[in-house]
């Protein structure tokens, strides 16, 4: 019941509708930002008392904050509703895009937050529904429409995820393989898992490939994910043995259109950590608790994995999965991709 609350819950977001978290300390009820309007927030606060919600990463960019510059980039922020503080300031305090063209009014005021949990909770769900990570709040309201932050993390709960349908799918590159799909009941996108090859008594070499509909697809430049999954393809079928997992997580877990976001904010300078961190979200928000979970369902506990991520090795083993060796995947760079591949290595501990 819980997940289809918070599915329930994305929606409305992406509609423009308020919802509200409850928890021990109380409620609050959110509109987001991205989706709102004058007219909507007026009906959501006629006094004009809605503080503004944004996270860590997004206000130390703003320079509004006083939290400690360890700070987590997802965690909230909230800042005092003063009377300049109308849609468009909202708007422009919430989107990046617009750091180059607003001037701040200001100055804003960060506030002290009375129910963390429920603002965190709100900012993942923000995540979870593609959308920038920031609300009008107001504390104590009632949205109709009321959820948890525990509903929220057994919608994010990878042991939901079942086997929904298998077939032989001969890909080029692969002529023996299967495509197996897996969902949630509310999962609005599947993964799948190709299996290339038989099984042959050894663990399989498995390569986690996130979503990158520009570079999987339209052949983009500016990131490997491409060749990376043409390669991984050719390695596993020479291997003889193996599965390669396609995980519905695209820009690192944010979402296609905050993906896009971020490259607008890479055409001003940012690499891709810091465009993240500039739109309010986690460096890399992916789970890839997913991955163990279709590899469970698959009976594979034990796997070589072709990756040079050690997020990717790390959860995989939290998980339950033994990784017996780490298989590097490099390949060259082109000039479009050369910083991407750097900052890859440098600020995100990829090992080349």
């Amino acid at each position: 019941m819980s997940a289809r609350l918070v599915a329930q819950a994305i929606d409305s977001l992406r509609r423009g509708w308020p919802v509200a978290v409850r928890t021990d300390q109380g409620m609050i009820a959110v509109l987001a930002i991205e989706t709102a309007d004058p007219v909507r927030l007026t009906a959501f606060d006629p006094q004009g008392e809605a503080t503004v919600l944004i996270s860590s990463g997004r206000a130390a960019t703003l320079k509004l904050t006083n939290q400690a510059p360890a700070a987590a980039p997802e965690c909230p922020v909230m800042i005092d509703r003063a009377p300049w503080l109308d849609f468009a300031t909202a708007t422009a305090l919430a989107d990046p895009q617009f750091d180059l063209l607003t001037p701040f009014k200001g100055p804003f005021r960060t506030a002290e937050i009375a129910n963390r949990s429920a603002a965190a909770a709100a900012l993942r769900l923000a995540t979870m529904a593609g959308m920038l990570p920031a609300f009008f709040v107001l504390h104590g309201a009632d949205a109709g429409l009321i959820l948890s932050p525990d509903d929220i993390d057994e919608h994010q709960d990878a042991q939901r995820l079942t086997i929904a349908a298998r077939a032989h799918l001969p890909i080029a590159g692969a002529e023996s393989a299967e495509l197996v799909a897996f969902r949630t009941p509310e999962m609005p996108g599947e993964h799948v898992a190709l299996m290339i090859g038989a099984p042959n008594g050894h663990p399989p070499l498995v390569r986690l490939h996130s979503e990158c509909l520009t570079g999987d697809v339209l052949g983009s430049l500016k990131c490997d994910c491409g060749p990376q999954l043409d390669a991984a393809i050719a390695a596993i079928a020479a291997s003889g043995w193996g599965i390669l997992l396609y995980l519905r997580q695209e820009g690192r877990g944010i979402g296609l259109i905050n993906k896009l976001r971020a490259y607008a904010l890479q055409d001003q300078g940012f690499d891709t950590v810091d465009a993240n961190t500039r739109l309010g979200f986690a460096v890399d928000s992916r789970d890839f608790g997913v991955a163990a979970r279709m590899l469970a369902l698959l009976g594979q506990r034990s796997v070589r994995l072709l990756t040079n991520n050690p997020q990717k090795v790390s959860q995989l083993a939290a998980a339950g999965i033994g990784v017996i060796e780490r298989v590097p995947h490099k390949l060259p760079a082109n000039p479009h991709n050369e910083r991407y591949l750097a900052t890859k290595r440098d600020r995100t501990g990829h090992e080349f």
